[in-house]
C-alpha cells in the first residue's frame, strides 16, 4: 500500500469521528492503461471535500460531481470509468478504464471500528483482506492470501488485500538524503529520516518528513522496519552506514542498500563479516553499490537512482529485465 493510502484513512477516520457520512472508493481493477493502481483509495464527504487519488483527475471530478447530485446513496456499488460496457461518459486520457468500489459509511460505531482496523493494519507488521459482500455491503475482515492479487471479486464478494504502508528509513542526512526524501514522497513512501547529529538535522527541512534524532541503527533495532521497508544509507560514514546495515539485514525490510563506490563497498563487505559478525547471506542482501546505474553524478542524479532501483524490486523487476 502507498502511503497516501494510509493518508486516505486518516482523513476518513477524522471525518467520521466529526459525524459525517464518508464514502471510502477503491479500484478494483484497470484495463489497458491507468494511473492507479487495484486496492488505490479515495475517501469523501457530502460537502465535495476529497483525499486520495484514483486517476489524474477526471475521475474524481466526475465522482464529486455526481456525490453532490445524490447518486451513491446505495452502501455499496461498482462503476467504471473509461471504455467498456456500463461505463461512465468519462474517458480517462491514457485510453484505459478502471472499475471502482464505493461505499457509504454513515459514522456509526461499527464503521468506525471498521476504519481504526484499517488504519492499524496499515501501521502495523501483518496484512490482511478485507472482504466486502454484495450488495448489502457487510464487511469483516480475513487472513489474507499472499498469492491472490490485492484484489479479487465476483458478483457476490470483493476481498482487497491491505498491508503496511510503503516505508522508507533513511540513515544519516548529507547532500542525498534530502532529493531522496522528496522523490519517495512522491512515489507514495513515508519517509523516516534517522540522524542523531544536530548540525546535519538542522540542515534539513523536508515538509512531511518524520526525523529521528537517534542513530538509525537504534530505530531500526526497536521495530521499525516491515515487510513493505527499504532501508538506505547515504552519508559514507561507517559509524551511520555500517551499523544500519548490520540491523537491517535481520528485518524484513525488502530492499536494504548502502551508497559508495566498488572499492568502498567491497571494503565494507570485509568489515561486516569481520566486525559485524554478518554470513554471506546476510551480505547479499545488501545493494552495494546503491541504485541503479545510470551514471549518476550529482545528488538528485543519484536520488533517482536509488529510487528507481527501490522501486524496481518492489515491482518485481530484475535487472535484467530492464
Amino acid at each position: 500500500m502507498h502511503h497516501l493510502d494510509l493518508q486516505v484513512i486518516e482523513r476518513a477516520l477524522q471525518w467520521a469521528n466529526q459525524g459525517l457520512t464518508i464514502w471510502l472508493c477503491t479500484v478494483l481493477k484497470t484495463f489497458g492503461s491507468s494511473p492507479r493502481e487495484p486496492g488505490a483509495m479515495l475517501v469523501a464527504n457530502s460537502t465535495g471535500d476529497y483525499w486520495g487519488s484514483l486517476s489524474g483527475g477526471c475521475v474524481e471530478e466526475d465522482f464529486i460531481a455526481r456525490l453532490k447530485r445524490g447518486e451513491f446513496d446505495q452502501s455499496v456499488q461498482r462503476v467504471i470509468y473509461g471504455s467498456g460496457d456500463n461505463s461512465t461518459t468519462v474517458r480517462l486520457p491514457c485510453g484505459g478504464s478502471l472499475e471502482v468500489l464505493i461505499e457509504q459509511l454513515s459514522p456509526s460505531a461499527d464503521n468506525l471500528i471498521h476504519l481504526e482496523v484499517m488504519h492499524a493494519t496499515l501501521l502495523g507488521r501483518q496484512s490482511l483482506t478485507r472482504c466486502i459482500s454484495l450488495p448489502e455491503g457487510r464487511k469483516r475482515f480475513n487472513p489474507p492470501t499472499s498469492t491472490e492479487p490485492a484484489v479479487t471479486f465476483d458478483t457476490n464478494r470483493i476481498n482487497v488485500r491491505i498491508g503496511p504502508a510503503l516505508r522508507l528509513i533513511i540513515a544519516g542526512i548529507s547532500s542525498v538524503t534530502s532529493p531522496c526524501a522528496l522523490f519517495a514522497q512522491s512515489l507514495g513512501f513515508e519517509v523516516i529520516v534517522c540522524d542523531p547529529n544536530d548540525d546535519a538535522r538542522k540542515t534539513f527541512d523536508v515538509p512531511g518528513v518524520e526525523v529521528q534524532a537517534v542513530l538509525p541503527s537504534i530505530f531500526i533495532a526497536s521495530g521499525g522496519c516491515h515487510a513493505n521497508t527499504a532501508v538506505v544509507a547515504l552519508t559514507h560514514d561507517p559509524r551511520i552506514d555500517d551499523l544500519a546495515m548490520m540491523e537491517a539485514v535481520r528485518t524484513e525490510a525488502f530492499y536494504i542498500g548502502v551508497m559508495g563506490s566498488q572499492q568502498t563497498s567491497q571494503q565494507r563487505a570485509a568489515r561486516l563479516r569481520r566486525s559485524g559478525g554478518l554470513t554471506e547471506d546476510q551480505i547479499a542482501k545488501i545493494v552495494m553499490p546503491i541504485g541503479l546505474n545510470i551514471g549518476s553524478k550529482t545528488p538528485a542524479e543519484i536520488a533517482l537512482a536509488v529510487m528507481a532501483d527501490i522501486v524496481r524490486l518492489h515491482r518485481g523487476k530484475a535487472h535484467h529485465e530492464l
